[in-house]
């Protein structure tokens, strides 16, 4: 169920939201699971966060970019210095959000793990949904590597299966994977709809086919399977919201419009 704590769910016209949010509001009204908002805009900031984050996944997946150990990454000299364990590093002469539009546009130039996949997906996705200015004012000193060591986006796990909405990221376990290949350990993925996920390196596939391609880089004579485990991973999509409110505020104050869609969004409403 979905309780807000001010405003009312009844001022959502659902049947007008893009499918993939209508998908996870009412999936969260049907829930058994109690998911409070502090307002009706808190609500709309998160299914617009999980839109774009499923959307980020496809456009990876036609991307051209492809699957490398940390060993073997590459990224564009353009926009990121490639540092010596392998992650990327922003330049100080480009702008974050034009750094991470360019993984999508030159994909072929860009070859990452699956864990530094999941953090490019979620800077997109936030890119996305607060907009370039406020981007590039609270995230200039991107560093891509893998998502448990990030600390700009501070993502948050989940231990219910039950809890998955399109937009989290799941994760497959291989305990037995081929000790030459510790790169097939697991599967970090993006859950796209009821059983679709996005896994760079297996591309778009539901939980059997990521479960198959991680059971043929098992050592030999191994008999365990690759397994989904029940950790999920999420943006605090409230933090990232506040990102958004505090410039809307400064801007109010100071009668000075600091963000890009001040002209179209009417300041002091997220939507």
């Amino acid at each position: 169920m979905i309780v807000l704590k001010a405003g009312s769910l009844n001022e959502l016209n659902i049947d007008s939201l893009p499918e993939v949010e209508q998908k996870i509001v009412r999936w969260k009204i049907a829930s058994r699971n109690r998911y409070e908002y502090s307002s009706l805009a808190a609500l709309k900031f998160e299914l617009k966060m999980r839109r774009h984050t499923v959307e980020a996944s496809y456009a990876m997946f036609q991307s051209g970019a492809q699957f490398a150990t940390f060993f073997n990454s590459r990224c564009n000299p353009a926009y990121w210095i490639r540092t010596r364990n392998g992650g990327f590093l922003l330049r100080g002469d480009v702008k974050p959000s034009d750094a991470i539009r360019d993984i999508f546009i030159n994909g072929h130039l860009y070859a990452f793990e699956c864990s530094g996949a999941i953090i490019i997906l979620y800077y997109r996705a936030a890119l996305e949904t607060i907009g370039d200015a406020t981007f590039n004012y609270y995230f200039q000193n991107l560093f891509l590597r893998e998502w448990q060591k990030d600390y700009d986006l501070q993502l948050v796990a989940s231990y219910d299966l039950s809890d998955v909405y399109p937009g989290d990221v799941c994760y497959f376990r291989n305990p037995d994977h081929h000790p030459r290949h510790p790169e097939w350990q697991g599967e970090n993925a993006v859950m796209l709809d009821y059983d679709l996920f996005f896994g760079h390196g297996v591309g778009i596939q539901n939980s059997a086919g990521i479960i198959a391609n991680l059971n043929r880089a098992r050592r030999p004579f191994a008999r365990r399977s690759a397994y989904m485990e029940n950790l999920i991973v999420r943006p605090d999509f409230e933090r990232l919201r506040s990102l958004i409110v505090y410039e809307q505020r400064l801007a109010v104050q100071s009668g000075v419009l600091v963000l890009e869609e001040a002209e179209e969004q009417p300041l002091g409403e997220v939507i």
